[in-house]
């Protein structure tokens, strides 16, 4: 709910170019009235984060788009969301076999929110029940959804391992390394507090505290050299550490605003 709501921030208080633009995901929120004023909304101690956010959400959609490009017919989301790509993405999304995995109950409320806006769930897209850390297998039930093992696809995780132990983010890993050749794995980690920009710690701080109220607590933060070493292992062709500085870099640097992500969020990008 609240990335969704930073995504939406970013399309009505930052000028434009929006380095996304997603407005459904608000829609598919629907946030009492009075969002705007909530203290994990402020537009101004929020804005590195917002900026963030909007940053891994836009660098993954490039990817996927790029992929597309050379013949890659599908796309995983793993830890889906209140994600629109499939709805904001009317040339590229029904082209693809597009897979949207999270929990049970999310996933049916989103079907029932999509379905009550209008949107539907169109043929392209399957929404895949699976609890991660109850022990069951995303790829079993992504097979018997439709996905095709023996083709590449991209699958991608943002915002999602922080919140599982170190043992499910490799027993991730080692299920997406037996895609087929020429498949990409794009996930998110969080950075140990230390090696985060010393005007960045008070908010990962208070996301860490924010976290841990409603029951949902950061479980694991993980430093560039680990999460490599953690994709080798899981028998990756290449891996790569994507920097939050390079995103800066890609997508604000011609910005006259100011506006910079905050630092904390890496990514591992791996190719089988």
């Amino acid at each position: 709910m609240r990335t969704a709501l930073w995504r939406a921030l970013h399309c009505e208080v930052d000028p434009p170019p929006h380095v996304l633009e997603d407005e459904l995901g608000l829609k598919l929120a629907a946030p009492d009235e009075g969002w705007r004023d909530r203290q994990d909304m402020n537009q101004q101690q929020t804005r590195h984060i917002r900026a963030a956010i909007v940053a891994r959400a836009r660098f993954v959609e490039d990817l996927v788009i790029e992929q597309a490009a050379r013949g890659v017919g599908q796309y995983v989301i793993l830890g889906a969301g209140l994600d629109t790509f499939a709805q904001r993405s009317p040339d590229v999304a029904p082209c693809l076999r597009l897979f949207g995995v999270d929990r049970p109950g999310p996933q049916e409320w989103k079907r029932r929110r999509l379905t009550g806006l209008g949107y539907g769930v169109p043929s392209f897209l399957r929404l895949v029940p699976v609890d991660f850390e109850a022990g069951h297998s995303w790829w079993e039930h992504l097979a018997t959804a439709g996905f095709d093992a023996s083709q590449p696809g991209v699958v991608a995780s943002t915002g999602v391992s922080t919140y599982l132990t170190k043992e499910a983010i490799a027993a991730t890993l080692r299920e997406v390394g037996r895609l087929s050749p020429g498949s990409t794995f794009v996930m998110t980690f969080l950075l140990p507090i230390d090696l985060l920009e010393p005007e960045d710690r008070p908010m990962m701080e208070w996301a860490q505290k924010g976290a841990a109220k409603p029951g949902t607590p950061f479980a694991t933060l993980v430093r560039p050299t680990e999460m490599l070493a953690l994709a080798r292992e899981a028998g990756f062709k290449e891996a790569q550490h994507m920097s939050g500085v390079t995103l800066a870099q890609r997508y604000f640097s011609d910005r006259t605003d100011g506006l910079q992500p905050s630092s904390g969020e890496d990514f591992l990008v791996a190719t089988t």
